[in-house]
């Protein structure tokens, strides 16, 4: 059976009595009276018309999809974001196209330059590298909004940036005031990106402090961050605390501790770096 055809705006034109081009104003909402919207309106809704959304892009410039690049959606942390920028922009009449980086830098800006290419009107960016060489370039192709570290020599549209210095003095000193001198810094951080401003605040700190700082990559998934948590705790000098960059992998050092039969905090303190609705569940919190 044949589908049926899709009305066009010729054919609202026809039915208003008024050219294309004021129907297609009056379905934007642009320079006419409201008598003559709420005509085209209604003579749109009786013949099921639909704009289309590509001809619209190709008309305005706009396609109305914002490309929300996560760098690892393992993170609950980075679940809870993604999904209330996609509510935020849905009620402003915007759609999010959220991607998962999974945690590899080459694979965020393969994304990246992806979305660009499929003329989303701007890319929200929480970056595993943010030193990457690509960034700079793709700022000027792109309005660019980028959360948590800033792109390094990008001209971004704007930013929401964390203090991670200050994040880092706070977890670091409250270890020392423990009396902790062996403390692992759980990252999601690779080998291929050692500068990341948190992992470089954390080295300054632990010389400041006088600490001893191993620096362990982990994954943000819990099976991942609790294989990472159980090698630094097998250690035959394991650190005394567990610092992690999220409180995902938070819970990885939790089943770890559980699983070898070491308490928190009496033989092992660890802590996050979220502050995660979830983390209020744990024993102790």
């Amino acid at each position: 059976m044949p589908r049926n055809k899709r009305a066009t705006l010729r054919e609202v034109a026809e039915a208003t009595g008024l050219s294309t081009a004021a129907v297609s104003y009056a379905l934007r909402g642009l320079q006419v009276s409201d008598e003559t919207k709420e005509r085209v309106r209604k003579a749109a809704a009786e013949l099921g018309y639909e704009a289309d959304p590509i001809a619209r892009a190709l008309a305005g410039g706009q396609t109305g999809l914002v490309g929300v690049l996560c760098g690892s959606l393992e993170d609950l942390w980075q679940q809870q974001l993604a999904a209330g920028i996609g509510r935020e922009l849905l009620a402003r009449d915007r759609y999010a196209l959220i991607l998962d980086a999974g945690g590899d830098p080459k694979r965020e800006l393969a994304i990246a330059h992806q979305l660009r290419d499929q003329r989303v009107d701007g890319l929200i960016v929480s970056p595993v590298d943010p030193s990457a060489d690509g960034w700079a370039a793709l700022a000027d192709t792109v309005p660019m909004v980028c959360i948590g570290d800033s792109l390094v020599a990008a001209r971004t549209a704007g930013e929401v940036l964390f203090d991670n210095r200050a994040g880092v003095t706070l977890a670091l000193e409250h270890l020392a005031g423990l009396g902790h001198r062996n403390i692992a810094v759980l990252t999601p951080s690779r080998a291929s990106t050692p500068d990341r401003p948190a992992e470089v605040h954390v080295a300054a700190e632990a010389e400041r402090l006088g600490l001893a700082v191993s620096i362990v990559t982990s994954g943000h998934n819990l099976v991942a961050a609790t294989a990472a948590a159980r090698r630094v705790l097998r250690e035959r000098d394991r650190p005394t605390a567990l610092f992690c960059f999220s409180d995902s992998i938070a819970y990885g050092a939790y089943a770890a501790a559980a699983e070898l039969g070491l308490r928190i905090p009496q033989d092992v303190s660890v802590a996050g770096y979220d502050d995660h609705p979830v983390s209020g569940l744990l024993s102790p919190a």
